[in-house]
């Protein structure tokens, strides 16, 4: 029996708003701010509009691509063999071949499984979809329309019986034919389970070949262990060990490293970076024309606690910057030479020989925390936030509270904007109402106008949560995340959690609660008990009806995303970007040089928009079908768009090996579940419990579903094995062993303590006037010169080819090559610097799709992997990056021995009388600086035979499970043993 309220009252889309004034106006609007006029005019206008420029873009990438390839197709310029993608013809439909043809095992091999695992995503919502909409448009939609005809109370609410978007929707459907929704959501729910459950088999298997990879096999993160929360008295080598073994005793011994305190080390290294950028800037304006330069030479006011003596007043900007650099990089060498073994942090990494001996112990450490300690398998180097890493547990979880804090406070505040935008952006008519100017002209055009509001609105609505996501990752960045991937994660499941509550709960449900408000104050003044008001309010019917009237407005935006993905195949953003900064503004070389570099894939936005679309969908399946058949035409063409981003254009910043699938499964579950409790509100407002009944065994079958998925799947997902091999003879080396040069205090260590100091970077055109500028002093050569840290012993200057066996940037006057790094014209181009770290870091800084790993494991040479690969190749060398085609440079035994004499640094020295041969000997490094940043402070031992040293100094007995550590004295904390001492001298 239908529910609707008696004519007369309070529902919503029964107020006339006409010939109110003022505050009464308004709040009538707010209850009623999406009325029926104009909704098929917008609806076909937006159709029309979106299509149609979608077909546009796409005709003008596909013009533009052949004679654009630094902005179309990056990667096939910059990746190695093994990653570079397709070649594409030059045809103006060539890209579409490659693109359809490329299989699923070849886009792991091109993209990485991060965007093999978002392509999986997109391909599994087509496909979702696109099923749903078949029982949306045959069963839903005859249902609706058939039913909303025999229903009495369709013509007592005088609507147009020719409104299609009226009777489409389930706001006059009663009786039986609600049985069809109930049906339909079982439906539903099932195949989503489905192609959920399916797709999380595909990705585990994906996950598993992973582990089985080359590239994951051979790399040092696999079989590394981080170690967080260390308490005071564990803060050492032995101590990493112990805890170790107390989580679960293995075959091998790792390698242990516990981190030192850089103290103000990275905040220096940030102000260098940034003094360069603006010195950088300077010098660009300023040598814009060098043969004409300004008479004035360029000025700036310092910032307060830089200006010593100068007060407020302006000084000389180059001489100013140059000081300030030379001071940074005096106080950045003096901070290194500073740091030693005396102060560790809370955490810390080991290495262990074999990978299963790694993935067991993390497995075990799941439910176990030595000591309060917190053991997890490793990410990749270039994946961690340093500055996170000391946090303690309450520190982190005071910055997480304080961070959730502010997303609530943006979460209410946001709820205003939306009133406003629900209001009048999505029914021009309000806004006529209360505009006397617009209402005459509203009126004389009202075709127009709907076009207007079938375009703006969505539009507008779409540039704002552009915004959004880079404010949740301002958010995020400070919230303690010890990880870059783990804060995108975060980004995403904050973002998707936002935008359902603001932009889809509250921007379609508010009128529906409002009236319902004001509805129960009012009958509450006729002296009716509250229980009788709220029963009167007609809750139910009135969230109905507002969620059916807001039906055009979600149609209309989802429409307009296929106009959002044409603009991103067409990179419209990065062209006009640059354009407008080469036209308007004088770049740097170093901007020019990121600008024709592979901009990364924004994984959190992404994954957030396509959850949201799905989650719209979902939810409207009952209240609009057509909602569905839409999204599946969006998804079915974004996917072969982003597929050819990614393949071509978009580089995986931080490869996190696929670890977003397991946050998009729980809120694809949650949306569903949203989905169940949108239909069980339509069955109570014109069924009966009955119906609410059924329905409400859906949720709870999810979750099952979701913990069944969890406990078949997240091990297998996340570790590579849960028991270790106890017989290290019967396994098969398969690159599983690693080496005994591998150096996980290097390669785990903190990137301040040995990153190269940047350069400032000046064009060619003005290397003429470069020595002449200068008044200050920045003698770059003696501060290179660092023991221990030297820049030049860390990384190869990329060669020059106009001056054969020089570094780029020579320059025939030595005091411009001290001060400045010389770019020519031709090499402006990603391509001469997409191995160097200031470079690489925001276009793939692992490095693995330029041929140039950083965590891979060394197999030829003790030479660490930077003196071994050549940091500037020219452009006919870039595809002989790969592992096979690599140019390894052999290092003659005088040069190490002469870097060994030089690159020691002062807190990782001997103290004793050891003299220097015997280190060396001791070390069997060629950098001391770049392979014993952390653990110098303990000297590793010699290499003995495995048992004896075992049995020399007990650890047979240490290591038989006891409590008690026999045959290894016991030291106060901080004051640990020599790292090889308790360990056997095993010389790993």
């Amino acid at each position: 029996m239908s529910t609707i309220p008696p004519s007369g009252s309070n529902g919503v889309g029964q107020q006339d708003c006409n010939g109110k004034e003022g505050a009464q106006q308004l709040l009538c609007l707010i209850a009623n701010p999406f009325s029926s006029q104009l909704k098929q005019t917008s609806v076909f206008s937006a159709l029309g509009y979106s299509l149609g420029s979608m077909v546009l873009i796409t005709l003008l990438f596909s013009f533009l691509r052949p004679h654009n390839s630094v902005v179309y197709a990056p990667k096939t310029k910059y990746a190695d063999i093994k990653h570079a993608p397709p070649h594409i013809g030059k045809g103006m439909f060539a890209w579409f071949m490659p693109v359809t043809t490329l299989n699923e095992a070849e886009l792991v091999e091109k993209v990485g499984l991060d965007g093999t695992v978002f392509l999986r995503f997109t391909r599994m919502c087509r496909n979702l979809f696109a099923v749903i909409s078949v029982i949306a448009v045959a069963v839903l939609i005859p249902a609706n329309v058939i039913s909303s005809r025999r229903n009495d109370a369709w013509k007592s609410f005088q609507v147009s019986k020719e409104s299609f978007w009226v009777t489409s929707t389930p706001q006059f459907v009663a009786g039986g034919a609600l049985w069809v929704h109930v049906v339909s959501a079982y439906v539903i729910n099932i195949l989503v389970a489905f192609f959920l459950w399916r797709n999380y088999v595909v990705v585990t298997r994906l996950r598993r070949q992973y582990f089985e990879s080359a590239e994951y096999l051979q790399s040092l993160h696999s079989r590394t262990l981080m170690f967080t929360d260390i308490p005071p008295a564990s803060r050492t080598d032995e101590g990493i060990l112990r805890l170790a073994d107390e989580v679960e005793h293995t075959v091998g011994l790792p390698r242990a490293a516990i981190a030192r305190n850089v103290k103000e080390l990275p905040h220096l290294i940030d102000e260098h970076q940034e003094a360069i950028r603006e010195l950088e800037a300077v010098l660009a304006k300023y040598l814009k024309d060098p043969d004409k330069l300004p008479l004035n030479r360029p000025t700036i006011r310092p910032l307060k606690k830089y200006r010593k003596d100068t007060g407020s007043q302006k000084v000389d900007a180059i001489d100013y910057l140059t000081e300030r650099v030379s001071e940074l990089e005096v106080e950045i060498k003096y901070v290194r030479e500073s740091i030693d073994k005396r102060n560790p942090m809370a955490f810390g990494f080991a290495s262990y020989e074999r990978i299963e001996d790694a993935h067991t112990v993390a497995y075990a450490a799941k439910h176990k925390h030595p000591k309060g300690t917190r053991i997890r398998l490793a990410p990749r180097p270039n994946d961690l936030i340093w500055k996170n890493l000391p946090l303690s547990k309450k520190e982190r979880n005071w910055k997480r509270f304080i961070n959730n804090f502010w997303i609530g406070i943006l979460t209410l505040i946001w709820i205003a904007p939306n009133a406003l935008i629900a209001i009048f952006l999505t029914n021009l008519s309000n806004l006529a109402n209360i505009w006397p100017g617009f209402e005459h002209n509203f009126q004389k055009h009202p075709t127009i106008w709907s076009i207007v509001q079938g375009i703006a609105s969505p539009t507008l609505t779409s540039l704002v949560y552009l915004i959004l996501p880079i404010i949740f990752r301002r958010l995020s960045i400070h919230a303690g995340d010890t990880t870059k991937t783990s804060r995108e994660r975060h980004v995403t499941t904050k973002l998707f959690a936002f935008f359902v509550f603001n932009n889809l709960i509250v921007f379609s449900a508010f009128s529906a609660v409002f009236v319902f408000v004001s509805t129960v104050i009012a009958n509450r003044h006729k002296h009716q008990g509250v229980w009788e008001a709220i029963k009167n309010g007609y809750f139910f019917f009135n969230m109905l009806t507002a969620l059916c009237e807001i039906t055009p407005y979600w149609l209309t935006w989802l429409l307009q995303r296929q106009l959002g993905a044409a603009a991103d195949l067409a990179q419209i953003f990065n062209l006009t970007w640059g354009w407008f900064m080469r036209t308007f503004f004088t770049p740097t070389p170093r901007q020019t040089i990121s600008w024709t570099a592979p901009p990364p894939m924004e994984y959190a936005v992404y994954y957030n928009y396509f959850l949201f679309y799905a989650t719209i969908a979902l939810c409207f399946v009952t209240l609009q079908p057509l909602v569905v058949p839409v999204t599946a035409f969006y998804f079915a063409v974004d996917y072969w768009l982003k597929k050819y981003l990614l393949l071509y254009v978009l580089v995986t910043k931080t490869e996190s090996g696929g670890q977003f699938w397991r946050i998009i499964f729980n809120r694809f579950v949650f949306a569903t579940i949203l989905a169940d409790v949108i239909i069980a509100l339509v069955l109570k407002a014109q069924g009966t419990w009955t119906m609410v009944a059924v329905m409400g065994a859906l949720p709870l079958l999810l979750i099952g579903f979701k913990i069944y998925c969890a406990k078949t799947f997240d091990d297998q997902n996340k570790f590579y094995t849960k028991a270790t091999l106890k017989d290290p003879e019967n396994m098969t080396d398969g690159g599983h062993k690693t080496h005994r040069n591998d150096r996980v205090s290097t390669k785990f260590g903190h990137p301040a303590l040995y990153a190269k100091l940047w350069t400032p970077m000046v064009h060619a055109r003005a290397e003429h006037v470069v020595g002449d500028l200068l008044r200050g002093r920045l003698n770059r050569e003696s501060l290179q010169a660092q023991a221990g840290y030297s820049d030049r012993a860390i990384d190869m200057d990329p060669m020059s080819q106009q001056y054969p066996g020089k570094a780029v940037g020579f320059a025939p006057d030595n005091k411009q090559r001290e001060l400045f790094e010389i770019v020519p014209e031709a090499q402006l181009d990603f391509n001469y610097y997409k191995t160097r770290n200031d470079f690489s870091e925001e276009h793939g800084g692992d490095g693995e799709l330029y041929g140039r790993p950083v965590d891979l494991i060394s197999e030829r040479s003790t030479t660490p992997r930077s003196f071994m690969t050549r940091e500037g190749t020219s452009p006919s060398s870039s595809r002989a990056s790969s592992p096979e085609h690599e140019g390894i440079v052999h290092t003659p035994q005088w040069i190490r021995e002469q870097r060994q004499l030089q690159v020691i640094h002062p807190a990782f020295r001997d103290q004793s009388a050891h003299d220097l041969s015997q280190r060396r000997h001791m070390y069997k490094s060629s950098n001391e600086s770049g392979n014993n940043l952390l653990s110098g402070a303990q000297q590793p031992g010699f290499t003995e035979p495995e048992e004896a040293g075992r049995e020399q100094y007990g650890l047979g007995r240490w290591r038989t499970g006891g409590t008690a550590y026999t045959g290894v004295p016991m030291q106060e904390p901080n004051q640990g043993l020599d790292y090889d001492y308790y360990r056997g001298r095993r010389g790993v």
